[in-house]
């Protein structure tokens, strides 16, 4: 057992372990990162959030997405409580789905700059119409494999 004495929560500038209010808009979510113990080997880390919500700035109904997220970490990697709560943070923000799926991607991107990352977002159909959004930035290394996304294209009954 150590004998260093652990850091209280109340003096962690993380939110990871805390009980932390649920932000009520994108831009006053705080997205953690902590340092990447393993920086010198090229590696895909994947989170994958199937039931992301915001809302249409016409109409103010809810949208829904199936949002996949791979990035290769440079020196940080992105801390998953600050991401959820990141994401929660759509329920109740307006904006088009090009606009949210770019705008994570780019924020996650700033935050803890990855060598690579990609975002896809598979939103449900609006209007009949399903509309799947993808963004990368980044050189992806030859070394990193990237698995499939995963996510079928959207089939309607037939």
């Amino acid at each position: 057992m150590s004998k260093t004495p652990r850091k209280s929560a109340a003096s962690s500038p993380l939110q990871l372990g805390q009980a932390v209010e649920w932000p009520d808009r994108p831009e006053a979510a705080k997205l953690d990162r902590v340092p990447n113990p393993q920086k010198d080997t090229n590696f895909l880390a994947r989170f994958t959030a199937p039931e992301f919500t915001s809302l249409c700035p016409v109409t103010g109904q809810p949208d829904f997405a199936h949002l996949v997220i791979d990035y290769v970490p440079g020196p940080w990697l992105l801390e998953s409580k600050s991401l959820k709560l990141y994401l929660a943070s759509f329920r109740n923000h307006g904006a088009f789905h090009e606009d949210c799926t770019v705008a994570i991607g780019k924020r996650i991107a700033a935050e803890i700059k990855p060598k690579w990352l990609r975002i896809g977002g598979y939103w449900y159909p609006r209007g009949g119409i399903p509309i799947d959004v993808f963004w990368q930035t980044g050189k992806l290394p030859k070394d990193v494999w990237v698995p499939d996304q995963g996510v079928q294209p959207y089939r309607g009954r037939g």
